[in-house]
């Protein structure tokens, strides 16, 4: 597996490697060892979910406040998705930034998204089934988001406006100035 680091450091990239024949192919798609080895602490996932959409489908930015935070191994198995990760931990130096890479199942990659981050994908491909790891349940009355068009984070999803899908949900989300955020100082990891 190949770690790399991107413009937010918490944010990763995960590269796993990806043995192939005519017979098609093989890879480890996730190892608790080598992700502990890279961030020197270790996140125990205890779900994971699956999604399946069309193109043009928008889900986020979604997140969990405290202490249902959520730490999140995003991957596609299927398809093509821009996905997104927001820094939304006041304080931090790279607060209101985002990290936008392109998993498909082509490229094989993932993201480490971690708590206090919110995190949303745009389906770019006919039809995607998108796979993720969590580190903690779904708690609804922890439940929150942010603008998925938000003028202060300026995320340019790839799809015209006139193509998205969205749930109501997504459609009724604050703005990244009134939404409730995480406390950089604060371990989201104790």
């Amino acid at each position: 597996m190949n770690f790399i680091q991107t413009n937010i450091p918490d944010v990763i990239i995960i590269e796993p490697a990806v043995f192939g024949d005519e017979r098609g192919y093989f890879s480890e798609t996730f190892r608790q060892d080598k992700l502990d080895a890279f961030l020197g602490f270790s996140v125990g996932f205890v779900q994971d979910n699956e999604s399946k959409s069309g193109y043009g489908v928008l889900r986020g930015l979604h997140y969990q406040l405290p202490p249902a935070a959520q730490t999140k191994l995003v991957r596609v198995i299927k398809g093509k998705v821009l996905d997104v990760a927001v820094d939304i931990r006041k304080g931090s130096p790279t607060f209101g930034q985002y990290v936008a890479v392109e998993l498909s199942e082509q490229n094989k990659r993932q993201m480490f998204v971690p708590r206090g981050f919110a995190h949303g994908f745009v389906v770019l491909a006919e039809e995607t089934i998108f796979a993720y790891k969590v580190d903690n349940y779904y708690s609804p009355d922890n439940d929150r988001g942010i603008a998925f068009n938000d003028k202060t984070l300026a995320i340019d999803w790839q799809v015209s406006q006139d193509n998205l899908q969205l749930s109501t949900k997504d459609t009724l989300q604050p703005n990244l100035d009134k939404a409730e955020l995480f406390d950089f100082r604060c371990n989201l990891y104790a």
